[in-house]
C-alpha cells in the first residue's frame, strides 16, 4: 500500500511537470542540459528528457509489480532526481535563453578583436620585412617594394580602425550591462 501511494504522488508530480514542460518541449536548446549519468538522452529538446522520465517511471511501476525492493528504491530515487533536474531547468530556462543570446555576441566580439590584433601583428611584420629589403634592392625593385609597403600600411590603418570599432562595441556592451 505504501508503494501505491508513493507511485500515485510521483505520477501526479510527473503530470504537473509535463504540463510545465509542454510549451518548451520541442524548442531546441543550444546544447544538452543534463548530466549523462542522470539521463541517457543527449538531446537538445526538453520533450525528449520528459519522455525518458516517463520511461523511468514505467520501469519503477514494473519493479513494484515484480516486487523487487532494491530496484524500486533505485528507480524511485532516479525518477525523483530526473524530475528535480527538469524542474531546475524549467526554473532557469528564461535566464538561459537570454544567456545564450548574449554569449555568442560577446564571444564573437572578442574573437574578432583577437583576429584583428593578429592581422595587425602580421601586417607590421610584413612592413618591416619590406622596408629592410628596400635598403638593399635596386631602383626598379625599390619602387615595387615601396608600393607594397604603402599598400600594407593602408591595410594596417584599416585593421587598426576595425579594432577601434570592435573595442568601442565591447565597451558599449559592457556599459549596457
Amino acid at each position: 500500500m505504501k508503494s501505491a501511494t508513493l507511485l500515485q504522488q510521483l505520477e501526479t508530480q510527473l503530470e504537473q511537470l509535463a504540463q510545465a514542460v509542454e510549451p518548451h518541449a520541442n524548442k531546441r536548446n543550444a546544447q544538452a542540459r543534463f548530466d549523462h549519468q542522470l539521463f541517457h538522452s543527449h538531446s537538445t529538446h526538453l520533450g525528449d528528457y520528459l519522455q525518458e522520465i516517463r520511461q523511468t517511471m514505467a520501469l519503477l511501476k514494473q519493479s513494484v509489480r515484480d516486487n523487487r525492493p532494491e530496484s524500486v528504491a533505485w528507480m524511485a530515487e532516479r525518477v525523483v532526481l530526473q524530475m528535480s533536474a527538469m524542474q531546475r531547468e524549467l526554473a532557469t530556462l528564461k535566464m538561459r535563453s537570454s544567456e545564450t543570446r548574449a554569449a555568442p555576441v560577446w564571444e564573437n566580439l572578442y574573437e574578432k578583436l583577437a583576429e584583428h590584433q593578429d592581422f595587425e601583428r602580421r601586417l607590421r611584420a610584413m612592413i618591416q620585412d619590406r622596408e629592410s629589403l628596400l635598403g638593399v634592392q635596386e631602383t626598379l625593385a625599390q619602387q615595387q617594394l615601396q608600393r607594397e609597403v604603402a599598400a600594407l600600411e593602408g591595410r594596417l590603418q584599416r585593421c587598426l580602425q576595425a579594432q577601434k570599432r570592435i573595442e568601442r562595441g565591447i565597451e558599449d556592451r559592457e556599459r549596457g550591462l
